[in-house]
């Protein structure tokens, strides 16, 4: 993306995480924020009181620039066109109607700048009655989508999301979503409106089950360890209190392994398990066993046991630690370094490596309105002008600026 400009309005995580995605494929992306900032900023107090950095808005907002323009002035709506008619890309998760208002609506940019690929993410889509709803992931993506209830065994109590997780996922598709129009662009010589939702995110994560529903009918059982039909892919737990997930998908393939495992190998002809329906039928009392022979061993003793196995396919159940500790994941790319005014700080990568344009994190998040005067710059502005501006209230600078 070296060469495209983005400019970002966004808060909270889904617009930026989609901006954040192009910034570290190396876009130029120019984060408009109001003179209180995104509110993600305000991370670092509600999660860490007194701390020093804020990990949150880091990840998202790494490599970009800060200008701070208030919206609410005549001054500043100016120079946010002013800087979207320069851009490739503009991304916002503002809703419809403050973004019209605002003069700052699809139709219109697209009319100032016929090659912008105008990219908005909603809650609940651009059409129909909820079109302007509120919404956060944990209600579009995580509520209302249905991912709550599917996760949910009857009479139990809802889970919970974890932090960002329908705005993450929703970040990372819409940025390829981008990349296809500017492909696009490239073809027709024209920029498109395109646009996304933390609902249909949600509905098409859980689409192997929508789907059957549609096609078939068929509600798919939510899951229950202690009945599941098929003994092979299920959670069990270790004598050292360590979980882990057996994923065998294919019963008859994956189930000869696991009773060689565990020194069961007379279970291979027993009638009850002998085959996947007998195995179904009996699936409770084949649990209940193999809990009891689980708990045999540590999870590192087993580990060495499933290696003799081809065809044992398995993984422990991490803790947060536990998976940033895990050397895998630096061979697999998911941790990244980005530079720092002390060297660098370790962070969570993006989910995509390119082999012949590799792409790294070129700053951390940047502080409110760090770039204002610099992009001003770039636009023409003298020390005067920014002056005047500073003076009117439509735009911010760096506090020590």
């Amino acid at each position: 993306m070296d060469g495209v400009r983005v400019v970002e309005l966004g808060v909270w995580i889904a617009g930026p995480a989609a901006a954040g995605v192009l910034a570290d494929w190396g876009a130029d992306v120019i984060k408009i924020e109001p003179p209180a900032g995104d509110p993600a900023r305000t991370f670092q107090r509600m999660l860490g009181g007194d701390m020093p950095t804020n990990p949150v808005f880091e990840l998202d907002n790494r490599s970009k620039r800060s200008i701070v323009v208030d919206l609410a002035t005549d001054s500043g709506r100016a120079l946010a066109l002013e800087l979207i008619d320069s851009a490739d890309v503009f991304v916002t998760n503002v809703r419809s109607g403050a973004l019209a208002r605002a003069g700052l609506g699809a139709a219109t940019l697209l009319e100032r700048n016929p090659r912008l690929i105008y990219g908005h993410i909603t809650g609940y889509g651009l059409e129909g009655p909820d079109a302007d709803r509120a919404a956060y992931d944990i209600a579009a993506f995580w509520a209302r989508s249905g991912i709550a209830h599917l996760l949910t065994p009857d009479g139990a109590k809802l889970p919970f999301q974890r932090g960002g997780m329908g705005d993450h996922s929703t970040g990372v598709q819409f940025a390829g979503a981008i990349s296809a129009a500017l492909f696009s662009r490239e073809r027709t010589g024209h920029g498109q409106l395109v646009s996304s939702s933390l609902l249909r995110q949600g509905v098409y994560t859980i689409g192997f089950d929508l789907n059957l529903v549609l096609g078939w009918g068929q509600h798919p059982e939510i899951g229950n360890r202690e009945t599941m039909l098929n003994v092979c892919i299920n959670n069990y737990t270790a004598g050292d209190g360590r979980r882990f997930w057996i994923v065998g998908l294919e019963g008859d393939r994956h189930w000869p392994p696991i009773a060689r495992s565990i020194g069961r190998t007379e279970w291979l002809a027993d009638e009850r398990f002998a085959t996947a329906r007998s195995r179904a039928h009996n699936a409770r009392e084949l649990i209940a066993l193999l809990d009891a022979e689980f708990a045999k061993k540590s999870l590192d003793e087993w580990a060495d046991v499933f290696a003799e196995e081809p065809d044992m396919f398995w993984a422990p159940v991490n803790s947060a630690e536990e998976i940033l500790n895990d050397p895998q994941l630096r061979h697999a790319g998911g941790l990244v370094e980005v530079p720092d005014e002390f060297g660098s700080t370790t962070m969570i990568a993006t989910p995509a490596d390119f082999g012949g344009t590799p792409w790294s994190p070129r700053w951390i998040a940047p502080k409110l309105g760090e770039h204002t005067a610099e992009i001003l710059h770039e636009f023409g502005r003298s020390d005067d002008d920014i002056a005047a501006l500073v003076s009117e209230g439509a735009v911010g600078l760096l506090a020590d600026d």
